[in-house]
């Protein structure tokens, strides 16, 4: 068994294959209806796709038809993935020397190469995967060896299976029922705190633009817990419990929190300045931020949400702005604010085995300077 001799395409099939997977975190996409093709996904690598193609390729009128039939397999991946742009790296392991690879376009660059040695060689590959060079291929040319091979393979895909069970497994969730609680609470000290309900709600902090430029600045916070009617806080506790126990679930409790909060004021600020002479109060800036969250997250993560993405959050938040322009009483200008501060929010806080240290800081930026501007409206130009 050991003495089993594996052709040199499949070698090197085996052999990129486990780099691709193993040093530069690609993962195996199903793709049906193709033969002697392997295609890998890595939609945060230098390209979102590698192609392996061992078929033969004898001259320029074949390439352009596997050109075509790839046009095609991308505009699938683009489609679940959400992607607008898609650049593949297309490896062809048999192509004639009379074939010219400027047939391809921007989007997909091909090589031509028969060996390995070729592709650590490559000038072009290296400037993209430069580990590429030192690489030291684990070439199986027997049983034993092509076992080692898999178990790499079979390890590596269990460790990135691992990262997403720990994401998406259920988990207790706790600070959004303490943040219904608190909600109902003060809903209910509302009820007794005056005999004058509206007196009531702006003495325990409701959003008014007059008495936050007097500096009551703690209004932008505090109005997110009140309500105006039984029927203003079930609805938007009941909105709360589903969309917030999905967020808690998927970025954690300190992190849900933290959106939470971040969003509120957000939705707060933009309130204050769109919105003159009235108070606003309630939990719908928060929980638009808590979408806005998801919106976030969910784009991360398309790969396993795009469904969802497309056919849920997003009509939902499409619905819900139409709602709040069409009808009175509601205060659109807390959800956008708090839709927008619950994206950047998500940005600042990060998302488990996806963000990075730039992207935080780049979230955090852009909140900050639009805080600022936004007070700079308030008390400048409003």
């Amino acid at each position: 068994m050991n003495n089993i001799i594996i052709n040199d395409k499949d070698e090197m099939i085996m052999s990129l294959v486990h780099y691709f997977i193993t040093e530069e975190d690609y993962t195996l996409i199903n793709v049906q209806g193709v033969n002697n093709e392997i295609w890998l996904e890595n939609l945060e690598g230098p390209y979102k796709i590698v192609r392996i193609n061992s078929k033969y390729i004898h001259n320029n009128e074949q390439y352009r038809l596997d050109l075509f039939k790839m046009r095609f397999v991308i505009k699938q991946i683009k489609k679940k993935t959400l992607s607008l742009k898609m650049n593949v790296l297309n490896i062809c392991l048999d192509m004639g020397s009379s074939v010219d690879l400027k047939e391809g376009d921007k989007t997909i660059n091909t090589i031509n190469a028969s060996n390995l040695n070729e592709i650590k060689k490559n000038k072009f590959i290296n400037s993209v995967f430069p580990k590429i060079k030192t690489n030291r291929f684990k070439k199986p040319d027997n049983i034993m060896e092509i076992i080692d091979v898999t178990e790499d393979i079979n390890k590596k895909a269990e460790k990135e299976n691992n990262k997403y069970e720990d994401i998406f497994k259920p988990k207790p969730i706790i600070v959004t029922k303490i943040l219904i609680l608190f909600n109902i609470l003060l809903y209910i000290l509302t009820l007794f705190y005056t005999k004058d309900f509206t007196k009531s709600l702006i003495l325990l902090g409701a959003n008014s633009r007059a008495l936050v430029l007097q500096g009551e600045y703690y209004r932008l916070l505090t109005n997110a817990f009140l309500h105006g009617s039984l029927f203003h806080l079930l609805v938007n506790m009941y909105s709360l419990w589903i969309i917030g126990s999905q967020v808690e679930t998927f970025i954690g409790k300190g992190k849900f929190l933290i959106v939470y909060l971040l969003s509120a004021f957000m939705g707060s600020l933009f309130s204050v300045i769109f919105l003159e002479n009235s108070i606003s109060i309630g939990a719908s800036g928060a929980i638009f931020g808590l979408l806005g969250s998801l919106l976030y997250f969910g784009y991360h993560y398309r790969l396993y949400l795009s469904n969802a993405l497309t056919t849920q959050i997003i009509p939902i938040i499409i619905v819900n702005l139409i709602l709040g322009f069409t009808l009175s009483g509601i205060d659109n200008a807390a959800h956008i604010g708090g839709l927008i501060g619950g994206y950047l929010s998500t940005m600042i806080v990060g998302l488990k085995y996806k963000s990075t240290k730039a992207e935080t800081i780049n979230g955090l930026i852009v909140y900050l300077l639009l805080v600022v501007f936004l007070f700079y409206i308030l008390f400048k130009v409003v």
